[in-house]
């Protein structure tokens, strides 16, 4: 794993199929190891800061335990704790921790801030969601799909929803790197930029992948492996953003018809948090203003035998795991 020591992890374009291949096969040992109690403390002794502009509770749980099983010691900076872009230019806060640091996450706003941090910092940086990709999160599927289906070339995955932005992105590159069959369904506004449809294009040359974009989500799901879908609307947008994606939107919402009309073979994914029922504050405000219980996915699918959601968020913690000790061991 020499190739990849140093280096950041900052989006899918940057890694080739087989070394991608080779971060899965990693994780997938790794996880071995850990659920048969063996110790993998592979970068002891160092230390990693977690710098979050945008929380989670996935992303962090994920990279402090696999930290742990390694042998380093996190430290979590939250939307408060850091003066990154503020007081602070990027540049200079890539340098002091780089100092301090043997690795550093992002997890906030957009893509030259976590590839602005790798110039500078001199150690690995790793990114934990910016506004246009969510590598990390793609490993921990395509980990998932492997385990569930033993392969992921060929397979197809259709995103439902709005795919113009990090998750959406970052599926339809790691498709057309690991020569798999994307479908983007939605109305033709939420599909992914063109320059970046281009740019797959053009990898799915090489790999045999197969991109397709359907406004349609009974003839996109034919046949799929897997639906996968995200929430609509970013957390803070105003009332009119919410109204203009379930309007436009609410055609695409995942449900028992759909998940039938893929096949018996098909399974449901989501990065989560998802909005399925009306135990969180948030679906309680989304049904108080808009009369919905659910918005892009049903209870009944979300909780159905079909649902590996949580298989999929376990795997979070084991690719970045992978992602963390093929980039610091030497």
């Amino acid at each position: 794993m020499k190739k990849f020591t140093g280096r950041s992890f900052l989006k899918l374009l940057d890694f080739t199929p087989e070394e991608l291949t080779e971060l899965l096969d990693l994780a997938a040992d790794l996880k071995k190891q850990k659920k048969a109690g063996i110790s993998h403390r592979l970068c002891e002794g160092k230390s990693v800061a977690l710098v979050f502009e945008k929380t989670s509770t996935r992303t962090r749980c994920a990279f402090e335990v696999a930290a742990a099983d390694l042998g380093m010691h996190p430290v979590y900076l939250d939307p408060s704790g850091s003066q990154i872009g503020k007081k602070e230019s990027i540049a200079d806060t890539a340098r002091v921790l780089g100092r301090m640091f043997d690795g550093i996450e992002y997890r906030g706003f957009g893509q030259e801030i976590v590839e602005e941090l790798s110039a500078f910092a001199g150690v690995p940086v790793w990114n934990g969601l910016t506004n246009e990709y969510h590598p990390t999160q793609i490993l921990a599927d395509f980990l998932t799909i492997r385990e569930h289906f033993g392969t992921l070339t060929g397979k197809k995955l259709v995103y439902m929803g709005d795919a113009r932005y990090n998750m959406g992105n970052s599926l339809m590159v790691g498709c057309a790197k690991m020569g798999m069959h994307f479908v983007a369904c939605a109305p033709e506004k939420y599909f992914p930029n063109a320059e970046l449809v281009a740019q797959c294009r053009q990898i799915a040359q090489q790999t045999g992948a197969v991109l397709e974009f359907n406004t349609d989500p009974v003839s996109a799901v034919k046949g799929a492996h897997v639906i996968y879908t995200d929430v609509w609307v970013s957390m803070g947008e105003p009332d009119a953003v919410w109204e203009e994606r379930i309007r436009e939107l609410s055609a695409y919402r995942v449900d028992a018809k759909l998940m039938d009309a893929a096949g018996e073979q098909c399974r449901f994914m989501h990065c989560l948090p998802a909005f399925h029922d009306l135990k969180t504050t948030i679906g309680k405000q989304i049904y108080e203003k808009f009369g919905i219980d659910c918005m892009e996915v049903t209870d009944e699918v979300f909780e159905s035998d079909r649902s590996i959601v949580f298989d999929e968020a376990e795997n979070r913690m084991h690719t970045i795991k992978a992602v963390m000790a093929a980039t610091l061991v030497e």
